[in-house]
């Protein structure tokens, strides 16, 4: 039999993005799945140099190989360019932001006591991320909240058949509908309507602020959430405070053509350059990617060494409670891997 080899987008960032990079390529490698990185600079100085101009080799690069795996990549704030996320997703139509939320053995939170298992569907696409607004008259802006049917059937879509295809048995729809009752109402429909179809998939509704209140007080009981853009962005980020932070959890961009699996926090670059960054976010996509590729067991394999390695506790970085480097701690996971 020949072995399968997958071309893979690598997108190293900047920060620590370089040395998580290497250390999940490393850990990677040590599944035996065979990948051929085909590395593509995204930084603030590849941007400069091409007049913050979204570079064409990462996109070509994408075309070719159909999935990457990313890291941070900084975006200003009030100023400078643009999110280079927002602009890769929309690019490439990445209108599934799915961002799983579980809870690690051995890493300390304030729900120690529950099991949290949640996976979070976000539309990527739309909603205040259209990134229309105006300034009316000085010191009045407008922003465009953009819903529509189309955007909000396909994620409702997404979530729904993954539900099926996964053993997930519930769906709840976080929506504003008693304020903005034509955007969220329509947003809303949709996902009534998807679910009518779906009668096998218990289907709830949650207005955002009571729902992020329920993840606080019994995050246990959620399991598969379905919002918009800018809910989801928010709530996600709640959510992954609740098993210890953006530096364990996960994410992925999915469409019909193409998927980038990410780490979504920052780039610390206070941290950067001293050998103790985590690279559990970007490994743990690296997980989701793997099944994406079809390679099902290397990525249980993966997750399952991720976990041994936490609930040992003996080769942790310092964000998490330990005092081991990043060398240290891919090493760890390398030895459980063979």
């Amino acid at each position: 039999m020949v072995a399968v080899s997958y071309p893979v987008t690598l997108i190293p960032g900047d920060g620590i993005g370089p040395e998580v990079a290497e250390a999940t390529m490393r850990v990677v490698d040590a599944t035996g799945v065979s990948i051929e990185w085909e590395r593509v600079d995204l930084n603030a100085e590849v941007l400069a140099k091409g007049g913050n101009v979204f570079p064409q080799a990462l996109l070509d690069s994408l075309d070719r190989t159909r999935v990457g795996l990313k890291g941070p990549v900084t975006t200003p704030i009030g100023g400078g360019y643009s999110s280079l996320n927002v602009a890769l997703r929309k690019k490439l139509d990445l209108f599934a932001n799915v961002r799983p939320v579980c809870s690690l053995p051995g890493l300390k939170t304030r729900f120690d006591d529950v099991k949290i298992d949640m996976i979070i569907f976000r539309e990527n696409t739309e909603d205040l991320y259209s990134g229309l607004e105006h300034e009316i008259v000085k010191d009045v802006v407008t922003s465009l909240k953009v819903i529509t049917r189309t955007a909000s059937i396909r994620i409702a879509e997404y979530a729904f058949n993954y539900a099926k295809k996964n053993n997930r048995h519930q769906i709840a729809a976080i929506h504003k509908a008693n304020i903005m009752k034509l955007a969220d109402g329509l947003f809303l429909r949709c996902c009534r309507e998807v679910a009518a179809l779906n009668p096998d998939i218990e289907y709830k509704e949650l207005i955002v602020d009571n729902a992020s209140m329920q993840l606080v007080i019994r995050p246990e009981t959620f399991d598969l959430l379905l919002l918009p853009n800018l809910y989801g962005d928010i709530v996600s980020d709640l959510a992954a405070g609740l098993v210890g932070g953006l530096g364990v959890v996960p994410g992925a961009n999915m469409g019909l053509d193409h998927a980038v699996f990410e780490a979504v926090h920052g780039s610390a670059p206070d941290i950067a350059g001293k050998g103790i960054a985590n690279p559990t976010a970007l490994l743990r996509s690296a997980a989701m990617m793997l099944t994406h590729l079809g390679e099902i067991a290397a990525s249980k394999k993966l997750s399952h060494a991720i976990e041994q390695v936490y609930a040992e506790r003996d080769h942790l970085t310092p964000d998490v409670g330990g005092g081991a480097s990043t060398a240290q701690f891919t090493a760890a996971l390398i030895s459980r891997l063979k």
